[in-house]
């Protein structure tokens, strides 16, 4: 039977064992990789409890999950909280089986009202669901006209918009023009955001696999920007933001397209648009790219509630505060968010 471990932050040799085997398991995603523990607990303070299982020294399975302490939102053991995709990577059942009992166990012993596994597959059908969020993933095809043809005419002429306003795309070496592009967006639409230092710990831990592209007017000024992680053969766009200037400009359409092209150019296999809330205006606008829609499957194990938890702005009761964070001065929003968001996860 294989036995379960607990892999250590200051533990390197182990981490690089742990990222061999996130690399090569289909059932990975970015969202495995070791570096998640770090940036998790130095920025936001969060417990960790990576575990693995391993039979005759060799790695066959990985579970990344989270202790979310918070009297607001209620706690949590996550995997993986701020991730979209989380879960067992596991080379068999056994694995997967020992890892999700380990689980368990230990959120009874946390005392937390929930374990959430954050599943691209459904696992367990008596399990209760959060089936909210749906994700988005598209071939890149390996010629780059051929990509602008498979992109639905209204959308294309957007695209096309955006390169006949004469704008240009920029890989940044930093944060800087991200985040103030980032946190403006996010502040019109009264939610809190991720400080500036977690996008910054992002792109240490992860280097050229978190990648900055920014989108600027004729001027030079920046009106469009998207945080992406690479892995193996797939791009995945997923913190961005706009400047009001974006729309009128197509910078939202033409950011997107110049991650495409670029991906294309570097051969890359996969454009995965990430994950959406069905009814909003993030996934009809990846529709209208001709990309179908992938339920997540989010399941719960219940011990001190009996509901699913629902912290998402779709909650009625979290109105008032969107509206009043709108309200909000951004330079108060900005540092109050941090001491928000890293509860919500």
């Amino acid at each position: 039977m294989p036995t379960v471990h607990r892999l250590s932050p200051q533990d390197t040799t182990t981490a690089a064992r742990w990222d061999a085997f996130v690399q090569a398991c289909p059932q990975a995603t970015f969202f495995h990789r070791s570096g998640w523990q770090k940036v998790l607990r130095e920025v936001f303070r969060h417990d960790t409890h990576f575990l693995f299982t391993e039979e005759a020294g060799r790695i066959t399975g990985v579970l990344a999950l989270a202790h979310v302490k918070s009297l607001l939102f209620g706690s949590a053991l996550t995997s993986l909280p701020f991730a979209v995709y989380g879960g067992v990577a596991a080379d068999d059942a056994a694995a997967a089986d020992a890892l999700e009992r380990h689980a368990q166990q230990l959120a009874q012993q946390l005392g937390v009202p929930h374990l959430e596994l954050r599943n691209v597959q459904r696992r367990h059908d008596d399990w209760p669901l959060q089936d909210l969020y749906v994700t988005f993933r598209k071939e890149i095809l390996p010629e780059e006209e051929a990509n602008m043809l498979a992109i639905p005419r209204k959308q294309r002429a957007m695209v096309r918009k955006g390169i006949k306003n004469g704008l240009t795309s920029h890989i940044d070496p930093g944060v800087d023009r991200f985040f103030a592009l980032y946190a403006d967006n996010v502040h019109r639409h009264g939610t809190p955001a991720m400080p500036r230092r977690w996008f910054q710990a992002l792109r240490d831990e992860f280097g050229d696999d978190c990648e900055v592209l920014t989108v600027c007017a004729p001027d030079g000024k920046p009106i469009s920007s998207v945080l992406s992680f690479y892995f193996r053969d797939e791009v995945l766009p997923y913190y961005a933001g706009d400047d009001t200037a974006a729309r009128d400009l197509a910078g939202n359409d033409f950011k997107y397209w110049e991650l495409m092209r670029r991906a294309c150019a570097r051969g890359l296999k996969t454009f995965d648009y990430g994950r959406s809330k069905q009814g909003t205006g993030s996934y009809s606008f990846k529709k209208n790219w001709g990309f179908e829609p992938t339920p997540l499957h989010y399941e719960y194990c219940l011990y001190k509630r009996e509901t699913v938890p629902q912290n998402n702005p779709n909650n009625a009761k979290f109105k008032l505060l969107i509206e009043t964070w709108r309200r909000m001065p951004i330079g108060l929003a900005n540092w109050l968010g941090p001491f928000i968001v890293r509860s919500l996860g």
